[in-house]
């Protein structure tokens, strides 16, 4: 937990793995949902196979809630899908990624999508963990004032002098 969270919730995190339609990609790669709690398989178990797509169990990660976020997390919660956003970062070997982290932040979640390349992906936020979120909100959030600064007057009398008044000279 980080020192500015309030709130960890453990999940878990299942991924597929599909067979790629093209010449340059071996797999295609998605989080599929995210579990409430933390499973006690190991990460980067087979949970099953069909076909060409595999499913597996990536690991688990904490969705940490703070104080100064409720804004967003508000926004996710009204939206039409509250949503996780799963980041899961290439390794360069096997297993091809690790999950670096989950949030419920959608500013967060869109940022880290400009960072390299880390695949990022929305999920549908499990109900359980909605209504953590939704009390966290109910619970921290303050609704902040927009205050818009007046910039001063110029005053033409003084423009072009110095600080201490006219320059002088000696």
């Amino acid at each position: 937990m980080s020192a500015t969270a309030l709130v960890s919730i453990p999940v878990g995190v299942i991924v597929e793995r599909r067979k790629a339609k093209s010449p340059w990609l071996d797999f295609v790669w998605r989080p599929l949902l995210v579990l409430p709690g933390a499973p006690s398989a190991a990460p980067w178990t087979p949970i099953s196979s069909e076909g060409e797509a595999t499913t597996f169990y990536a690991g688990e990660a904490l969705v940490e809630l703070h104080r100064t976020e409720t804004a967003n997390y508000r926004d996710n919660i009204a939206s039409r899908s509250p949503s996780l956003w799963v980041i899961l970062r290439p390794t360069g070997g096997e297993p091809a990624f690790a999950l670096l982290s989950v949030t419920a932040d959608p500013a967060e979640g869109e940022a880290l999508t400009s960072a390299g390349n880390d695949l990022v992906e929305a999920v549908a936020m499990p109900t359980v963990i909605r209504e953590t979120v939704e009390a966290f909100i109910a619970k921290h959030h303050v609704e902040q004032s927009h205050f818009k600064r007046q910039r001063d007057r110029a005053d033409p009398p003084t423009l072009g002098r110095g600080r201490n008044g006219p320059e002088t000279e000696t």
